[in-house]
């Protein structure tokens, strides 16, 4: 079949299997529609409307895949992925810096508003996979806002194996309702934020991220390590959870950014959710924690470091949070001001965790300091000679037991009774 869309032809061919023709046949695996490599992909014209004519067609015949070749394609709109309908390259991983290899969309819609639409809108049962993203025109030294590369509504929706080299805002999902989220695999660079999710009502997925910004280091797309690196800590709030119930997240990674986790208050709530070997480096905050809800935010086998900007502190609870924010087996390093910091009118538990780090100016203050709420503190390791806990006034109640460290365990006590201090190695 071939739909005309302004001067371009977009053909679709059925693929070459159908019911029971697989078996062990590679040929089994491919896609129901195949975009004809000839239509479009010179990185010249603008080939919006083709690859939507060839969304649209998938989309009346019931669903399937529409795939673009190892070419660039130009899109200076924006697309959506009708429900039954994914849009695939030809990456079976997300992708190096260098070369722009594969399926590449040179995206240049929605520069300098970011309320634009963007660049992909993903319904109910869409997908996109397998192919690179990168904007042309944003430059390392000049840095313009643009939309979401890509936006997430509905449910059951999916995003895979995908590179963003430079996209200012990453992935939205919300805030209309949505459910069962799926973001797997995707490497990149992000300058403003990368994942921000909220109104999730079930059980969403987030696996296997990673942005850094060496994937626009390459002078091949115009790339330089100095200016992205500081626009990023300075900018860059790497995941953002506002409303998402039981949130699963593990595997992901930033360098370097400002905020690395950022759980947030919208008008569809908080977050609770279970995120397991996360990870954020060269960070000023690498958690900041405004409202989680009452069941909690459980962190296990995190890695954090920060020593950009004025108050490198890994861990930021505010007094905003009323939830139960738990963290087991994490370390924190690097040449911090603090590694926790929590005025959160809740409960904190640090478990089995590993606190080291020494920053000029920082040596009198404890690594963790604790200023409201309720808190445990136990089995940890203080490999540091500064202060290991500090217990601030406005804190209700604390428990603090069995814990070592490098020059013992030095807890400085402002809540005198409140606290149930035993188990620790001494301070020589």
């Amino acid at each position: 079949m071939t739909f005309l869309c302004g001067s371009l032809a977009v053909s679709l061919l059925p693929s070459a299997v159908a019911g029971g023709m697989g078996g062990h046949d590679p040929s089994s695996r491919r896609p129901n529609w195949v975009m004809s490599p000839n239509s479009v992909g010179d990185g010249v014209t603008d080939d919006t409307a083709a690859i939507q004519a060839a969304i649209d067609a998938a989309h009346a015949a019931g669903g399937g895949t529409v795939r673009l070749e190892a070419k660039h394609y130009l899109v200076r709109g924006s697309l959506t992925i009708k429900p039954g309908v994914t849009l695939e390259g030809v990456h079976d991983a997300p992708q190096y810096i260098q070369p722009l290899l594969g399926t590449v969309i040179l995206a240049t819609g929605g520069r300098d508003d970011e309320s634009a639409p963007p660049l992909m809108l993903l319904g109910d049962s869409s997908m996109v996979r397998a192919l690179t993203v990168f904007y042309p025109k944003q430059k390392p030294t000049d840095v313009h806002p643009y939309p979401w590369t890509f936006r997430m509504i509905g449910g059951d929706n999916t995003i895979e194996n995908v590179t963003l080299i430079n996209s200012y805002n990453g992935i939205q999902v919300g805030p209309e309702p949505n459910v069962r989220h799926r973001i797997r695999s995707v490497y990149g660079c992000v300058l403003r934020r990368g994942i921000f999710v909220d109104a999730c009502s079930d059980i969403g997925r987030i696996e296997n991220v990673q942005f850094h910004c060496h994937w626009w280091s390459s002078k091949e797309v115009g790339g330089d390590w100095e200016p992205v690196f500081e626009y990023m800590w300075k900018h860059c709030e790497a995941f953002i959870l506002g409303r998402t119930d039981w949130e699963f997240m593990f595997d992901t990674f930033v360098f370097p950014v400002q905020t690395g986790y950022h759980f947030i208050q919208t008008p569809s709530g908080a977050c609770n959710g279970q995120f397991t070997g996360i990870a954020a480096d060269a960070a000023e905050h690498c958690v900041v924690v405004d409202q989680i809800q009452p069941m909690g935010l459980l962190i296990t086998n995190g890695q954090f470091v920060s020593f950009n900007g004025p108050d490198p502190t890994e861990i930021v609870v505010n007094s905003s949070c009323t939830g139960n924010v738990r963290l087991v087996n994490c370390n924190f390093w690097g040449p911090h001001r603090r590694c926790v910091y929590s005025e959160g009118q809740g409960f904190l538990s640090l478990e089995s965790c590993y606190f080291t780090g020494d920053r000029e100016g920082s040596l009198d203050e404890a690594v963790v300091q604790v200023n409201g709420g309720k808190a445990q503190i136990r089995g940890c390791t203080f490999a540091t000679g500064r202060p290991s806990i500090h217990l601030m006034p406005a804190t209700r109640h604390a428990i603090v037991t069995e814990n070592n460290g490098a020059s013992g365990v030095r807890i400085v006590n402002d809540i005198a009774g409140r606290a149930i201090i035993a188990n620790n190695e001494p301070a020589p």
